[in-house]
C-alpha cells in the first residue's frame, strides 16, 4: 500500500490544528504554536523508517590441493547461522555431513587417479528444505607416475671399507655423493688418504677430495670422511665431515672450510636449509645448530637421542617453513626411543609419535597434507593428526634409511639389502630384485625429475645406483 505522507499532514492541519490555532488571540503565541506543530509533524511523518534487507546465506567451495587419491577443499560460509550442518556431495552422492562453526577445510580421500569429480554442498532445515547450496566445484585428481625404471650401479673402493653416506642431485649431469672411498695409489699400494666425494658429469664418475681443517684452529687440512651434503639454489654446496667440520663449494670449486664453534660442536648427521644463510645441522645426542649467515646458534632439542634427518617444506598460507626432524639410536635403540621434532626458529616442539615404532631414520612430507616418517616401518599422517598410521610391513620387512620425493605421487624410500621402493600416488612397488645388495644397505637417496640416485655400501665397497624413467 502506498502512503502519501503529504496528504496526511495537510489533513491533520486542516481538521485539528487549524481550529485550535485560530482560537489563540495573540499573534505571537499563535506563531509559536504553529511552528511547534509543524516541527512535530515533520518529525513524525517526514522521516521514513528504513530496515536493512536480510542478507542471504551463502556457501562456496574452493579447491586448495589435490593428489592422486585425495582432495583438500575449502568451504566458505557467509551469513549462515552457526553451527550449521553441511552435507557434501560427490558426483550427486552424499559424501558426509559436517558440523561447521565457520570456514572449514574439508579432506576427501578414497578417490581414483586421473579422474574428474564434481562436488557440491548444501544446508537443509529440520524439515529437509534446502536453505542454501554452494557452487559446483570440478576437481581432477593427479595422475600416477610411472613405475618403469631402468637401473645401473657403480662400485668404488679397493681396500679397507668404503661407504657413501649421502647424495645430492643438481641436475642429471651434475650429481655429488659423499662418504669415504679407499683406493690404491699409483704403485698399487693402499692409499691411507681417502677420497670423500665422487662427482658425476653426465658421462663418468670422478673421485674427489674435499678438505677440512685437520685440527680446529690449525692450518693443516685433511680429507676426512664426509657425512652429509646439501645443495642450495645459489650454487653453493655444503658438505660436512662425520664430525663438526664443514666445507663449502661454489660451482664445484671449494671456497671455504671451517669447524663449528665449540658451543655448537657435534657429530653432524644431516644438513638442511632454505638458503645458505638459513641452514640447520643436526647430529648425535640431540644436537641442533642454526646458521643465519652471520653466526651459529645452538638450539635446545629436549632430547638426547641421535637426530638422523631433517626436512623442511614451505607453507604458502603462513609464509613460513615447516621443519621436522626425526630421532632414534639406529640399530641399538629401544622401541620407545624415538622422537619427532618440530623446529621453529630458535625453539623445538616435540610432536606426537604415537603409532610409529622403534628408532626413526628419515622424514619427508608436504606441509599440512601428507607426512611420512620411516625406519623400522613406514608411517603416515594426514595433516599431523593425532596418531601415525601404517607400519608398511606389507610393503617391505627391511629397515629403511631415507625417504625423499618429487611430489606426493613420486616418493622413493631406500634401505637394507638394497631395498628401493617407489610410490606412484596410488601403489607401492619394490625394485629389490634389480637393486639387491646381499651384504649392504642404501643409506641415502635423492630424487629429481626422472632420476633417482641411491648411495650406500655393499660388503667393503661403496655403491651408487641410478634409476631412470
Amino acid at each position: 500500500m502506498l502512503i502519501n505522507y503529504k496528504s496526511i499532514n495537510q489533513s491533520i492541519i486542516h481538521s485539528i490544528i487549524q481550529p485550535f490555532i485560530h482560537s489563540i488571540t495573540q499573534p505571537f503565541l499563535r506563531s509559536v504554536v504553529l511552528f511547534l506543530f509543524l516541527s512535530m509533524t515533520i518529525l513524525l511523518f517526514g522521516c521514513k523508517q528504513t530496515t536493512e534487507p536480510k542478507l542471504e546465506p551463502e556457501l562456496k567451495l574452493e579447491l586448495e590441493d589435490v593428489s592422486c587419491t585425495e582432495a583438500w577443499i575449502n568451504l566458505r560460509i557467509t551469513n549462515l547461522q552457526l553451527p550449521a550442518n553441511v552435507t557434501l556431495y560427490k558426483n550427486s552422492e552424499a559424501q558426509n555431513n559436517i558440523l561447521c562453526y565457520g570456514d572449514t577445510l574439508l579432506y576427501v580421500d578414497s578417490l581414483l587417479p586421473n579422474q574428474t569429480y564434481k562436488f557440491k554442498s548444501i544446508v537443509q532445515s529440520s524439515n529437509q528444505q534446502i536453505i542454501t547450496s554452494s557452487n559446483e566445484l570440478t576437481v581432477t585428481t593427479m595422475d600416477t607416475t610411472s613405475h618403469d625404471f631402468t637401473w645401473q650401479s657403480w662400485e668404488f673402493g679397493q681396500h679397507s671399507s668404503s661407504t657413501l653416506y649421502d647424495v645430492a642431485i643438481i641436475d642429471e649431469n651434475n650429481i655429488w655423493a659423499v662418504g669415504e672411498i679407499y683406493m690404491n695409489d699409483s704403485l698399487g699400494r693402499p692409499d691411507p688418504n681417502a677420497y670423500n666425494a665422487v662427482h658425476w658429469d653426465g658421462t663418468k664418475w670422478e673421485l674427489k677430495r674435499i678438505y677440512f681443517p685437520t685440527v680446529c684452529g690449525g692450518t693443516s687440512l685433511s680429507s676426512y670422511p664426509a657425512k652429509a651434503i646439501f645443495i642450495f639454489d645459489d650454487g653453493q654446496i655444503w658438505i660436512s665431515s662425520s664430525g663438526d667440520k664443514i666445507a663449502i663449494l661454489k660451482d664445484g670449486i671449494q671456497i671455504n672450510k671451517f669447524c663449528l664453534p665449540s658451543n655448537v660442536s657435534m657429530s653432524i648427521n644431516k644438513l638442511w636449509g632454505s638458503s645458505s644463510s638459513d641452514l640447520y645441522a643436526v647430529g648425535n645426542n640431540g644436537n641442533i645448530a642454526h646458521w643465519d649467515g652471520r653466526k651459529w646458534t645452538k638450539i635446545e632439542s629436549g632430547t638426547t637421542l641421535n637426530i638422523n634427518d631433517i626436512w623442511g617444506d614451505y607453507n604458502e598460507k603462513t609464509g613460513q617453513w615447516e621443519i621436522l626432524a626425526v630421532c632414534g639410536n639406529i640399530l641399538h635403540g629401544q622401541e620407545s626411543e624415538r622422537e619427532i621434532l618440530k623446529v621453529e626458529k630458535s625453539k623445538v616442539q616435540k610432536i606426537n609419535s604415537t603409532g610409529s615404532k622403534w628408532p626413526l631414520s628419515s622424514v619427508w612430507y608436504k606441509t599440512e597434507r601428507h607426512y611420512y616418517v620411516v625406519g623400522s616401518g613406514i608411517y603416515e599422517n594426514k595433516g599431523l593428526g593425532i596418531n601415525w598410521s601404517g607400519g608398511g610391513y606389507y610393503i617391505t620387512t627391511y629397515f629403511v634409511r631415507r625417504i625423499r620425493a618429487n611430489s606426493l605421487n613420486d616418493v622413493i624410500i631406500v634401505g637394507a639389502f638394497g631395498e628401493v621402493l617407489h610410490y606412484n600416488g596410488y601403489s607401492w612397488k619394490s625394485f629389490i630384485n634389480q637393486t639387491y645388495l646381499p651384504l649392504g644397505t642404501y643409506l641415502s637417496v635423492d630424487v629429481k625429475g626422472n632420476k633417482i640416485v641411491a648411495v650406500g655400501w655393499d660388503s667393503r665397497q661403496a655403491i651408487i645406483t641410478i634409476g631412470k624413467k
